[in-house]
């Protein structure tokens, strides 16, 4: 009788197997089911950021435009922070802050420092790429803001995904898209805006995706809608665009996925390699 097995003679091929060989055949074994609506309300994180970096833009066209005074987004800008900053400890108490130790002080001198800082480097960042060409500081900045949708960090497990690296990329697209507005203070307020909007707003989004989901929800719809209309305002056919990208992203792409899942089909069986289960840490001592 054959036996799976190779340290041992038997007289048949290396190559056979019998009829007991697929009994052990499993399909599908690790296959996630998905629900249509957990998909869209998923898919809030990729439609948030994609609305983010379009305000970004919107505000350094209206900016450059001069259609907006630093002072007026600085104003609005520390407004909406503060509102903000109240609403991240209320949705839990204060529970996260009490977790970290983190004092408002503490808060409130990083604030000060970063404004600081950034304020005095300004006619730094203004000058910073006079010797570049617009078309080159454009589509380096268009580059940039690629790469932060990419390296986001979704909610997804995945070796692609960098927090730093997203943020940092962001940033650079700021001053680099700071650099060519008409003064330092321009620049000044461009990069604090970028921080606001790459860095806080996501904080705040994850904390009302994971206490509030109703009201994540309803922030996102906002948040797209008054994205659209900022558009609306520079080119009726990019709102257009934009708005049919953000339905398929929250709406076809989920569908998508459900139908495409029903066509999976993993075998698994004992030609699987063999996986280790046992813990082996006490070897490491």
């Amino acid at each position: 009788r054959w036996q799976k097995v190779l340290y041992e003679r038997q007289p048949f091929p290396d190559n056979y197997v019998d009829h007991r060989f697929l009994e052990e055949l499993r399909k599908n074994v690790h296959a996630r089911q998905y629900r249509y609506q957990a998909v869209v309300f998923q898919s809030g994180a990729v439609v948030q950021q994609l609305c983010s970096v379009c305000v970004f833009v919107l505000t350094w066209w209206y900016m450059d435009a001069g259609m907006l005074s630093p002072q007026g987004l600085f104003g609005a800008a520390l407004v909406s922070s503060l509102l903000g900053y109240v609403l991240f400890d209320a949705v839990d108490g204060g529970a996260g802050r009490w977790a970290s130790g983190r004092t408002r002080w503490a808060d409130l001198k990083s604030t000060l420092v970063f404004a600081a800082f950034t304020y005095g480097f300004s006619p730094v960042l203004k000058t910073l790429t006079e010797s570049i060409s617009t078309d080159t500081i454009y589509a380096m900045s268009a580059l940039m803001l690629l790469g932060h949708l990419i390296f986001f960090d979704y909610g997804a497990n995945a070796a692609i995904v960098s927090s730093t690296l997203s943020l940092n990329m962001a940033i650079f697209a700021s001053v680099c898209l700071a650099s060519r507005l008409p003064r330092s203070l321009h620049a000044f307020v461009m990069v604090t805006f970028a921080m606001q909007i790459f860095a806080l707003w996501p904080m705040l989004q994850k904390k009302l995706k994971a206490r509030t989901p109703r009201c994540y929800v309803g922030v996102t719809v906002l948040f797209a809608l008054a994205a659209l209309a900022g558009l609306a305002t520079v080119s009726s056919v990019g709102a257009v665009l934009f708005a049919s990208l953000l339905l398929s992203i929250s709406c076809l792409c989920p569908y998508c996925l459900i139908r495409l899942q029903l066509l999976k089909d993993n075998i698994h069986g004992p030609w699987d390699e063999a996986e280790i289960k046992e813990d082996l840490s006490r070897f490491l001592m």
